[in-house]
């Protein structure tokens, strides 16, 4: 046997360690390595705790030799590996690869693995396997990277594709398996009409890696159908883990996740999907009774401020004209949203003690439509003057720059504007339920009299019953693409189901505006200095 010094050298250490002896009984020294290599070669586990020093997991090795099974013996099947973030779903794809590689070398086998994008998640997928074939002693020495996308060992390669809609990938061949990773975020369109012929001429084996996300993807479409087929004949092809699984084999995951969960809460979307896999509606209503429940605090509504307090004014701005209304009184049946303002107490003292970031109580609210915005500039300034707050976040989209840019320079340093767009609007609504699902967002308890609260409490109260009603009536639709943008807000032309007036979202959005305080560090009372970390995650999947 000939090859590469430092391949043969951990070759005969691996074979004393590791070889059986029996097998090699009369063999030549040559012969007895050969042997022993072709071994590593038949069984992946091995392979990887070889060849790469790894040792997998034992969910990793169940969802690797269902594939492998389906390969080897040309079933063709159709697996679903929906793994929590971060849990060793990536590595796993790069030893397979790296072990298909070298196991078909003297085939001339083709993978083909598809990606949501080109960049970054296909370069990613690429960094890793060639990191994985860099530090294997079975192959470093024996793998070639061809044209930009494609890696090689022997006769067998790995061709890396973009699957996003705009991608040109027809033509291209998966002879021997076809990998769509995080499938989820792969459209069924582009999937069935360019990705899927690529595996027909051998019918050869489909896995679909991703995390959970709603039941209208890709990814959702193929668990429900491999599913089927597991029912059918009882070969296992469906592998979906949860955090707590991960966490039994991996203590240290465990205690993130729980971080996550204290910060964002159990039923927040992310945590639901990204850490329990488990799939949530793509439309509906955005604020369930369970949700609209856990804002609901138990402190009385606070129309003035109190010394050593921390306060923020969360200010939602829309147009003007000339027909002014009580900022008290709501809006009710307007034809077009009004100004908000909501003002909350940034409470850092929390009871738990694992809590890293404040609640914030709401003290008041106010609102005003048609009112000119230089007119509004001087009861805002007012309200600042009385209220001291620590922070003014500003709706400074369209007509609200103006105003945004007045009450920047008449209160340096507090006032943060924020723009409006699809894409921050989506971060924006992931934020703020994340706020309330941790129960960080709580809403004032009115004592009631006969029904209703004391005189000078009503116009809160009415605003408060106005806001939850926008609540109510706001819907959501999770946008197809790996950005997971949420569309949310009340529909134009909706209505109070109880007595038919319009009904508008200033309010709610002036709440969600609240999402943006959590950037800054509270803890200390001074506004937060980012300082780049590293994904505690990451270093865990290094240590696979």
């Amino acid at each position: 046997m000939t090859g590469d010094n430092n391949t043969l050298d951990w070759l005969v250490e691996d074979l004393l360690k590791h070889g059986d002896a029996a097998s090699t009984d009369g063999l030549t020294p040559d012969s007895a390595l050969l042997h022993h290599a072709v071994a590593l070669l038949e069984d992946f586990e091995r392979f990887c705790a070889s060849a790469s020093q790894l040792r997998l997991r034992r969910y990793q090795r169940d969802a690797a030799e269902a594939v492998l099974h389906s390969v080897r013996h040309g079933l063709g099947q159709t697996i679903v590996v929906m793994f929590p973030r971060q849990s060793g779903k990536n590595e796993l794809q790069a030893q397979l690869e790296c072990y298909l590689l070298a196991r078909l070398s003297q085939q001339d086998a083709e993978i083909v693995k598809v990606s949501p994008t080109w960049k970054p998640q296909s370069l990613n997928a690429m960094r890793r396997l060639q990191r994985v074939l860099e530090q294997n002693r079975l192959v470093n020495k024996g793998w070639v990277k061809e044209s930009g996308y494609c890696y090689r060992v022997g006769r067998a390669r790995v061709f890396f594709l973009s699957g996003a809609p705009e991608a040109n990938i027809v033509g291209a061949t998966a002879s021997t398996l076809l990998e769509v990773d995080e499938a989820q975020d792969v459209q069924i369109a582009k999937f069935d009409r360019d990705i899927l012929p690529m595996a027909a001429s051998t019918n050869a084996t489909r896995v679909f890696w991703g995390t959970a996300w709603t039941s209208h993807t890709l990814l959702a479409r193929e668990l429900r159908a491999a599913q089927a087929a597991e029912a059918q004949d009882g070969q296992r092809r469906v592998f979906v883990l949860t955090a707590n699984q991960v966490s039994d084999e991996v203590p240290a995951y465990g205690a993130f996740v729980a971080e996550q969960v204290r910060k964002m809460g159990r039923s927040h979307p992310m945590v639901k999907t990204q850490y329990f896999s488990e799939e949530i509606d793509a439309e509906g209503g955005l604020f369930s009774a369970e949700r609209l429940a856990l804002m609901q605090g138990v402190h009385p509504p606070v129309l003035q401020p109190a010394s050593g307090r921390l306060y923020a004014f969360l200010l939602d701005v829309a147009g003007e004209d000339e027909t002014p209304i009580d900022p008290g009184a709501p809006s009710g049946g307007a034809g077009r949203d009004a100004t908000a303002l909501t003002i909350v107490e940034i409470d850092r003292h929390s009871a738990d003690p694992f809590a890293t970031a404040p609640r914030y109580r709401v003290c008041t609210r106010r609102q005003w439509t048609g009112v000119k915005h230089s007119r509004l500039y001087s009861v805002l300034l007012g309200l600042a003057e009385d209220w001291r707050p620590e922070t003014v976040v500003v709706d400074a989209t369209g007509v609200g720059a103006g105003l945004a840019s007045f009450l920047d320079k008449a209160l340096p340093g507090r006032v943060q504007p924020f723009i409006f767009s699809a894409a921050s609007k989506s971060k924006l609504g992931w934020d703020f339920l994340a706020l309330i699902d941790s129960g960080r967002w709580q809403e004032p308890a009115f004592s009631l009299h006969d029904g209703v609260p004391e005189a000078h409490l009503q116009p809160d109260y009415a605003l408060q019953a106005v806001f939850f009603k926008q609540a109510q009536g706001c819907q959501y639709r999770v946008l197809e693409g790996p950005g997971k943008l949420l569309r949310w807000g009340v529909p134009d032309g909706s209505r109070d189901p109880s007595d038919g007036t319009l009904l508008h979202d200033d309010l709610l959005i002036s709440a969600a505006l609240c999402a943006v305080l959590d950037e800054q560090d509270w803890r200390s009372g001074e506004p937060a200095v980012i300082i780049p970390a590293p994904d505690p995650l990451q270093d865990i999947e290094r240590h696979f």
